[in-house]
């Protein structure tokens, strides 16, 4: 009975240990669902939906391949539209309640590139409206020849290739198959491309996790293999019965005395593994029990989570929550998203550091061209022109790649838009932060700084809205602030030429503003005083032409970026006396000595907070930047 209970128990094990493997092979469902679109030739661009995307819960894994190389990049819904403009493309999207993916080619709508009011603020000059403040008197200004700036390359072409755009979240390369795992939320589509000219990729297939779990496996194996235990110990139990069972019996009754025969040889004592039964060994036996435990050893090392019952079925990859890259709360839901994302933006100054650094090594004007505009533009330029006949004239300020320590984008769903960052040089914490104004004109052109300037070591940057919040911008004539930003660099300027007989002395916070030391009043006079007497200098300072940007800020007022434009006139007083130009004003104007005088213009980029209308602090310098942008000579 025993030998009988112990093969019973070895079969149960067997079926049991067999049902736990084959679910996890023969009866194992797929682990993913697969939906396949193909994009026949012609538009040279495809997008994938976001209702594609979100057909299934959980990560998408999307595999791209055609003949002419692949590129995939994700963003905004809005954005894509925006990029794709007015060209041909094929929309991949899903039917709701059909496994399959349609297709078809349709028209672009448009980039988005009205301006609305903050926009039109941020890029086109504002007449001045009336005001309570007295109006910002008019210096004299010479008139001075604009910097020569090279034209930015590719600025008449119109961009095809969607690789490298500013708007993309995350892009992704191959030359022929891409494969790339994302998780993306509802509000975010992707673009496919080859290079902008040749037709878009052709395959197209999306795949999601599938929940295939076996909760049975687990402890069907595990059941298995204790009632393989089991049937062992009774086999073991078995044998050992058996043995004792022909053992000389006890206690036999006495028969009549024997005569004593010769001693025997004494048998060799026989260890119990070595009992036969009916000629086979108890290790033989065990030769068909031990590959059964390590076949079942080995299964349950390969255990994971999906062989065990859960309280839950969802699969682990739809339980991680999803970046809200779209950036918009619900309590704002009526409020323009962000112009750009905080990990876009990172993305953004990397490139630009990394160029940038290039450019000023090798005083590349193209280069820069292309990611610099306005007055920090002609800041660089003009650098360049100096180092190239003064090799040991110092470079600009290095443009910091990482971190950034405060994200401060616009609220914008067009175009152009604007965003505010400060950057803290992550080599050397020493170096004050460096704060960018950027703004990108349309949905194909890349973010260009439009000013760049270093923080003053006092200033305390107000408040500011969450990144993915972001902020509106100000028109240039509100009257929301102490004063309107179209009037702040008048009115600043003025204080430089008259200091505090200046209408707006008391306007400006004087404290921690080491520019108004470096250029003001007492600065041009010492300058005035140390001329010898044979020469004459004049001062003017006036609003630059760099366009005003504001944002808002928590307090109701403003961060603004505003320029200005100084000049020196520098002319002999006595006949035949002449004016010899140095250092950098040498290099710009090429001029020996000039018996008619020497103009230079200085560029000087500001960044002030601006308080509340009604409030009474004052106006804030939170950071500059100056450069000599020009030094010609006079007619």
């Amino acid at each position: 009975m025993r030998f009988v209970l112990a093969i019973a128990a070895f079969v149960l094990a067997a079926v049991m240990i067999v049902l736990g493997i084959a679910q996890r092979t023969v009866f194992l469902e797929p682990g993913s669902t697969s939906l396949s679109a193909t994009v026949e030739d012609g538009p040279r661009y495809a997008v994938i939906d976001s209702s594609a995307l979100s057909a299934f819960p959980g990560r998408q894994r999307l595999s791209v391949s055609g003949p002419d190389g692949v590129f995939a990049a994700y963003g905004r819904t809005a954005d894509v539209a925006a990029w794709i403009g007015d060209d041909e493309f094929v929309e991949i999207s899903h039917v709701k309640g059909e496994a399959k993916l349609t297709t078809e080619v349709k028209e672009g709508q448009g980039s988005a590139e009205a301006n609305d009011e903050g926009n039109e603020g941020a890029d086109v000059p504002a007449t001045n409206s009336p005001t309570t403040e007295p109006p910002a008197p008019e210096p004299p200004v010479a008139e001075v020849p604009p910097a020569e700036t090279p034209a930015e390359p590719g600025s008449d072409a119109v961009t095809t290739n969607p690789a490298g755009s500013d708007l993309w979240l995350e892009e992704f390369s191959a030359e022929r198959t891409l494969s790339t795992a994302m998780n993306l939320p509802e509000g975010i589509s992707v673009i496919i491309a080859s290079d902008g000219t040749a037709p878009a990729p052709s395959s197209v297939r999306l795949s999601w996790p599938r929940d295939n779990a076996t909760p049975l496996a687990g402890p069907l194996i595990v059941g298995g293999a204790v009632v393989l235990l089991i049937g062992l110990a009774l086999y073991l139990w078995a044998l050992l019965h058996l043995r004792r069972s022909r053992r000389p019996r006890r206690n036999v009754p006495r028969g009549p005395r024997l005569p004593r025969l010769p001693r025997a040889p004494r048998p060799k004592a026989i260890k119990a593994s070595e009992i036969t039964d009916n000629g086979r060994s108890i290790s033989r036996s065990m030769t068909a029990v031990v590959p059964v435990m390590l076949v079942s050893g080995l299964v349950l090392t390969g255990c994971s989570a999906d062989f065990w019952p859960s309280p839950s079925t969802v699969p682990m990859s739809s339980l991680t929550a999803a970046p809200d890259m779209t950036a918009a709360p619900e309590a704002a839901a009526d409020v323009p998203p962000p112009a750009v994302t905080v990990p876009q933006l990172e993305r953004i100054v990397r490139k630009i550091a990394v160029m940038t650094t290039d450019a000023d090594a090798t005083l590349n004007a193209d280069a820069i061209a292309s990611r610099f505009t306005g007055p920090a533009l002609d800041e660089r330029l003009s650098n360049y022109k100096i180092r190239a006949a003064i090799p040991e004239y110092a470079a600009p300020p290095a443009l910091p790649a990482s971190p950034l320590t405060l994200t401060l984008p616009q609220q914008s769903a067009t175009w152009p838009r604007s965003v505010m960052s400060v950057i803290q040089n992550e080599d050397d914490p020493t170096v004050a932060p460096t704060a960018v104004v950027m703004t990108q004109a349309s949905p194909r052109k890349p973010y260009q700084i439009k000013y760049a300037v270093q923080l003053e070591a006092a200033a305390a940057v107000p408040d500011v809205a969450p990144a993915t919040i972001g902020a509106p911008i100000i028109a240039p004539d509100s009257k929301l602030l102490v004063m309107p930003p179209d009037q702040i660099a008048a009115a600043y300027a003025d204080i430089l030429m008259q200091g505090e007989a200046s209408a707006f002395y008391d306007q400006f916070d004087v404290d921690g503003d080491t520019f108004r030391t470096q250029v003001g009043l007492e600065k041009k006079n010492e300058k005035r005083a140390a001329l010898p007497t044979t020469a004459s200098i004049e001062f003017a300072t006036a609003a630059g032409s760099g366009n005003t940007v504001a944002l808002a800020t928590n307090d109701s007022g403003a961060i603004v970026a505003v320029s200005l434009s100084e000049t020196e006139t520098v002319k002999p007083v006595d006949a035949g006396a002449t004016v010899s130009p140095e250092g950098a004003s040498k290099a710009l104007s090429g001029v020996e000595a000039t018996a008619k005088g020497i103009l230079s213009t200085y560029s000087d980029q500001l960044l002030f907070h601006v308080p509340a209308a009604g409030s009474k602090d004052k106006i804030v310098l939170l950071g500059f930047s100056q450069g000599l942008i020009s030094s010609v000579e006079l007619p």
